[in-house]
Formats: C-alpha cells, structure tokens, sequence
C-alpha cells in the first residue's frame, strides 16, 4: 500500500513539473510573439513615415509646378 501511496505521489509531482514546464513554455511564446509584434509595428511605422514624406514632396512638387498652358479646346474667335 505504502508503495502504490508513493507511485502515485510520483506520478503527481511529475505532473506538476509538467504543468509547470507547459506554462513556462506559454510564457516564453507570449513573451516572443509580443516582441514579433513590437518589431513588426515598428517597421510598419518607420516605412509609413519614410512613404509619408516621399508622398508629401511628391504632391508638393506638383502643386508648386504650375506650367500655365492654353488648353487645346481654346478656340480664338475673332
């Protein structure tokens, strides 16, 4: 009986390191998939703005570059 008694303690404190091996390893997979996530939102960020001010001096530059032309429906009527 003593030796069943003991067996079973066993078997419960391997599950117990078990359960606590399992939770480590979610802890450590929370703790990669933030940092993913954190590098990932900063690169989304850092190539937003890089694109925002290409974008920026792009429109400027055509706003600002005003080349006045007759338009080709103008008709002369004398």
């Amino acid at each position: 009986m003593a030796s069943q008694s003991q067996g079973i303690q066993q078997l419960l404190q391997a599950e117990k390191r078990a359960a606590e091996k399992v939770a480590d390893a979610r802890k450590r997979k929370a703790r990669r998939l933030k940092q993913a996530t954190r590098r990932q939102v900063q690169g989304m960020q850092s190539s937003q703005q890089r694109n925002r001010e290409r974008v920026l001096a792009q429109l400027l530059g055509m706003v600002c570059d005003v080349r006045p032309q007759v338009h080709p429906n103008y008709r002369i009527s004398a």
